[in-house]
């Protein structure tokens, strides 16, 4: 085997640049009205789409509630098919023996009646329409219009991925808490004027921090490292770390490096700081397996949309012996280390599997082969 068939392979890479487009697709969960159109500017918090979900239904036993026969139903029927309803109100009265028995069937939703079953006796009352707003996420432009589906909101934008992030899409005014990438974000370093904003820390975050942020109400933290048992302390309930981002931490925390003191990357570190003061969008959603999702933070520039906007790099995503990357799998998870070699042949793993695989030289000089599927590059 040749050497240059060895000499790079092909895996995920975390994106850390001071300036790239970006473009965000906005996608409805089902059809519905777009609100915008291609060239209109969009803020953080524009409507862009909006579709509408059918409530849940609800099916009473009418017949057997008042204890008649499934054709009798109609006759004791107080709304028709379409009526609206509130929840508590009386659907269906039984009165008899003189005012002896006195049966009624409360609807248990506000909603309207969507169907009278005389075969079965049964009413299903469904509740309203749930309307869903989709926004734009980042400020920039509409690039593209899927008609009664998506839209793509494209931005120059400073651009850091992390390893790994809890809850969802936020933005807010970016603030760098800590003086150098090593600082631990401690509770004297949050203020009540961080309110709506997003904090920067160093290599970790304790949980009296994450708690006196939660309560002053800020809207992200962005740190190099934490504690996933603080973080279930905050939440009350195990997290689990292969798919994230519904988390109701109150805030979105994104850990740019992996769990325990992990300082920041100088290079992402340096990005957050040039960019302070900035309103940033981050989104904490992470999906380690197939399809891979990072953790992000989007700090949009105000730059001319006719800039050029070169292709995706072919060379994105090769990595070659030399690259740095990022452990992704236990018992490594979140340690940086530099591609040594390639081997081409494939190597037997602890499950029996055959894989290909990398081995890795770890900051403390330690070497170790794993799967090429565990790693991703880290991309500066």
């Amino acid at each position: 085997m040749s050497v240059s068939e060895e000499s790079f392979a092909y895996t995920p890479g975390l994106r850390v640049t001071p300036l790239t487009y970006v473009r965000k697709l906005r996608s409805l969960p089902v059809k519905g009205q777009i609100l915008v159109k291609v060239g209109d500017p969009v803020e953080f918090d524009t409507i862009v789409a909006r579709c509408y979900l059918e409530g849940m239904p609800q099916i009473l036993k009418v017949a057997e509630l008042l204890d008649v026969d499934t054709e009798e139903v109609p006759r004791y029927l107080l709304k028709k098919k379409g009526d609206p309803v509130k929840k508590g109100e009386i659907i269906a009265r039984l009165r008899a023996a003189f005012g002896l028995i006195n049966k009624t069937v409360l609807s248990p939703i506000d909603g309207y009646v969507e169907d009278i079953n005389e075969i079965t006796g049964n009413i299903t009352i469904r509740e309203p329409q749930r309307p869903v707003e989709v926004a734009a996420y980042v400020r920039g432009k509409i690039d593209e219009v899927i008609p009664q589906e998506a839209v793509v909101v494209g931005t120059w934008a400073a651009y850091v991925q992390g390893i790994i992030g809890f809850s969802g899409e936020r933005f807010g005014e970016l603030r760098v808490a800590v003086s150098n990438p090593e600082d631990i974000l401690t509770p004297d370093k949050i203020f009540e004027s961080d309110h709506g904003k997003i904090i920067v820390g160093g290599s970790f975050v304790n949980l009296d921090a994450l708690e006196k942020a939660r309560k002053i109400g800020v809207k992200g933290i962005i740190t190099g490292g934490a504690d996933i048992e603080d973080l279930e302390k905050l939440i009350g309930t195990r997290m689990g770390v292969a798919i994230t981002g519904r988390e109701e931490l109150g805030f979105t925390l994104i850990l740019t490096e992996g769990f325990g003191k992990l300082p920041i990357s100088d290079k992402a570190f340096e990005i957050l700081k040039d960019n302070e003061g900035k309103i940033a969008a981050i989104n904490g959603a992470t999906q380690v397996r197939a399809g891979v999702l990072r953790p992000e933070i989007i700090i949009p520039k105000n730059l001319s949309g006719k800039m050029k906007i070169e292709d995706e790099d072919v060379e994105e995503g090769k990595m070659k012996v030399g690259s740095i990357i990022r452990i992704i799998r236990y018992p490594y998870f979140g340690k940086l280390g530099r591609v040594v070699r390639l081997p081409v042949e494939l190597m037997k793993i602890e499950t029996e599997s055959l894989v290909r695989v990398v081995e890795v030289e770890l900051e403390d000089g330690k070497r170790v082969i794993i799967p090429r599927a565990d790693v991703e590059i880290v991309t500066e």
